[in-house]
């Protein structure tokens, strides 16, 4: 029989509280604006949160590629669920990569089992008619398969992940993407359909999920970060950590980043010409103004009253040392999620 959920509605009596020793919450949603690092955040996540024994999936929709980008891998479309690292922690970080057409297949095999005729269909086009003319049975689709993986754990099943991280669409359309309730209300009021979105809809209301959000310190990736916030509210999914991400490293306080601004820090380089230390100094003097305007923005974040997490540049660019770095940097900081 269904049990009551605490965010509204009803849900499955298999979804149960998560596991005490295990993460705090099974699927991990990361959303961010195109540009944001939002994929090396999601695979760094994935490494940060498969410790010893664990192991953790990570998920990209549309068919994108990003994670086998970032990894550096044979491209993850159509392989299922493929290893990508074991970490230093000793865990594991698995792949999976899903678009429309495999995910209509999918469902199509698991509730109508169709086999060769579900393969007939998306030659004649049918897979591409259907996700056109119903974009809203696209998203459920796709979510379809991030929810499948995900309730392996929480029903205890062999094949389980210990958490699952979903590389999520931008800000601009997280919102109307997570509410599979709305999504389908046209579509269907009845059926496999409107079953699968309604426990969609239980799983991202309990206490099993969480979404971040992942910005830069600059004016419009924090304002769509902000209108992310408001839209999500609603939906009562819920939020996790704002993730700053490729902020500028400095040891300076703020008093210092003001004087250098107006050039009353003391900078002279021995050996340089007195031109040259000029020089240095207006660069000096710009990258200061820079560092401040950061600071400044990330007051705007803080407005939101979420847990903010920062993610230094790395001026080596990005590859798999780089995210199991991200990663550490990570585990540090979550470490009340990452219990047990």
């Amino acid at each position: 029989m269904p049990t009551s959920n605490p965010a509204g509605g009803r849900r499955p009596a298999w979804l149960k509280p998560p596991r005490p020793d295990g993460p705090r919450h099974t699927l991990h949603i990361v959303t961010g604006k195109g540009g944001t690092g939002k994929t090396t955040v999601a695979a760094s996540l994935a490494a940060a949160l498969a410790t010893a024994g664990r192991r953790v999936l990570l998920c990209e929709l549309e068919g994108r590629e990003g994670i086998s980008q970032v990894f550096g891998s044979r491209p993850l479309k159509g392989a299922g669920e493929r290893r990508l690292i074991s970490t230093p922690a000793g865990g594991q970080v698995f792949g999976l990569s899903m678009d429309p057409e495999n995910a209509l297949m999918e469902y199509l095999e698991t509730y109508y089992h169709l086999g060769l005729a579900g393969k007939a269909l998306d030659r004649f086009g049918v897979v591409d008619f259907a996700t056109s003319i119903a974009p809203g049975l696209q998203d459920v689709l796709l979510i379809g398969k991030v929810y499948e993986v995900t309730r392996r754990m929480i029903k205890n099943m062999p094949n389980a992940y210990d958490a699952v991280v979903l590389d999520a669409p931008p800000t601009g359309r997280i919102a109307t993407f997570l509410n599979v309730h709305e999504a389908v209300s046209d579509l269907a009021k009845v059926g496999p359909i409107r079953g699968q979105a309604d426990a969609i809809g239980a799983l991202l209301r309990s206490e099993h999920s969480i979404v971040h959000l992942v910005t830069l310190l600059e004016d419009m990736p924090i304002t769509e970060t902000i209108e992310a916030v408001a839209d999500l509210v609603p939906t009562k999914i819920e939020l996790g950590w704002v993730i700053a991400n490729m902020i500028t490293p400095t040891s300076l306080g703020l008093d210092q980043l003001r004087l250098a601004v107006k050039g009353r820090l003391p900078l002279k380089v021995p050996g340089l010409s007195e031109v040259d230390n000029k020089i240095l100094a207006d660069q000096f003097a710009t990258d200061a103004q820079r560092l401040l305007d950061e600071h400044q923005r990330k007051e705007r974040l803080e407005s939101l009253r979420l847990p903010i997490l920062d993610v230094d540049l790395d001026p080596l660019g990005i590859d798999e040392a780089g995210i199991l770095a991200i990663g550490a940097r990570l585990r540090d900081q979550l470490a009340e999620e990452i219990r047990g």
